[in-house]
């Protein structure tokens, strides 16, 4: 009986080990070693200078940056492995031109309880109506927005993007299911070995791409972020008719885009058929970190 005993408590420990083990931690200036040193600074120089707003809902505290001086506003929406401050390049050059916010989701499972926060801080910040701009998840999240409440938004940009479908939905699901169970160091370390296989080489080789998503998976973001955002996905809905609502629509993608696939991409751009579409040449799925320029002069021609 006492081998039993101290069996089950050197598993337990050893389970414990497994379940408590750190998720690694490295400072910036490593972090960003190998970017460009004027990207460096820009993105230094974001954070310090555009510090973080908090609007609360709900007993939900929501963080988003608030920016610009134009009277049109844009909301920049993230995608499932970012945060806010990712749009620092396109909120630094349409700055001028435009009032920018761009938001950080809290791990809130729903599409709703995110649309009624970022709805909240617009009302905070007296913007009646907003352009969107959404990559990814970001996207999906857009056309959501669209759908329930057109008369708060001027244009929408989905990049990068797909529209309610199955696809998505099952690999969402297979998140949902299968996540909580294992540690959270395991989940980040495999979202890591993502971006450092997959993403950054279709980004050519980016070191901005490489290092922006090393430094989420290393404390910015947490297991319930991500299990949050997968139960987002799984949420679906009937996409907005934007030309019978009058919403100009313009689709930017990648031809070589990891995460959304060619029939993704068709799928999107079939339930848009009004739409604009700026196809990127092999940029991945993050050209607005990769190709910065190429992406602010489509958003400034669109949005203005």
């Amino acid at each position: 009986m006492n081998d039993h005993i101290i069996i089950a408590s050197a598993l337990a420990l050893v389970l414990l080990g497994v379940y408590a083990f750190p998720i690694p931690k490295a400072s910036f200036r490593v972090v960003y070693s190998g970017v460009p040193e004027d990207v460096v600074a820009a993105l230094n120089s974001f954070r310090r200078c555009r510090p973080l707003k908090q609007f609360n809902f709900g007993g939900t505290t929501w963080r988003y940056h608030d920016s610009g001086n134009g009277e049109d506003a844009i909301v920049f929406l993230h995608g499932m492995g970012g945060s806010g401050d990712i749009w620092f390049q396109q909120i630094e050059a349409l700055g001028e031109r435009f009032r920018c916010i761009a938001v950080t989701y809290p791990p809130l499972p729903n599409l709703d309880l995110l649309r009624f926060g970022i709805l909240g801080i617009l009302d905070q910040a007296k913007i009646p109506r907003a352009h969107l701009v959404g990559s990814s998840m970001g996207g999906y999240l857009a056309q959501f927005l669209a759908a329930k409440d057109p008369t708060r938004i001027r244009k929408v940009v989905l990049g990068n993007t797909f529209p309610p479908n199955e696809v998505i939905r099952r690999r969402a699901r297979m998140g949902m299911r299968y996540l909580p169970w294992v540690p959270e160091w395991a989940v980040m370390a495999g979202m890591r070995r993502n971006a450092q296989r997959v993403l950054f080489p279709a980004a050519g080789n980016s070191e901005l791409v490489n290092a922006y998503l090393y430094e989420q998976t290393c404390g910015i973001m947490r297991k319930p972020d991500v299990i949050a955002r997968c139960a987002c996905l799984c949420q679906t809905f009937a996409p907005p008719d934007l030309n019978k609502l009058g919403i100009p629509a313009l689709v930017i993608e990648a031809d070589n885009d990891p995460m959304v696939d060619a029939g993704l991409r068709k799928l999107l751009k079939a339930a848009y058929p009004s739409a604009a579409v700026k196809t990127f040449n092999r940029a991945g799925h993050f050209p607005y970190l990769n190709r910065p320029a190429e992406y602010t002069e489509s958003l400034d021609g669109f949005l203005s």
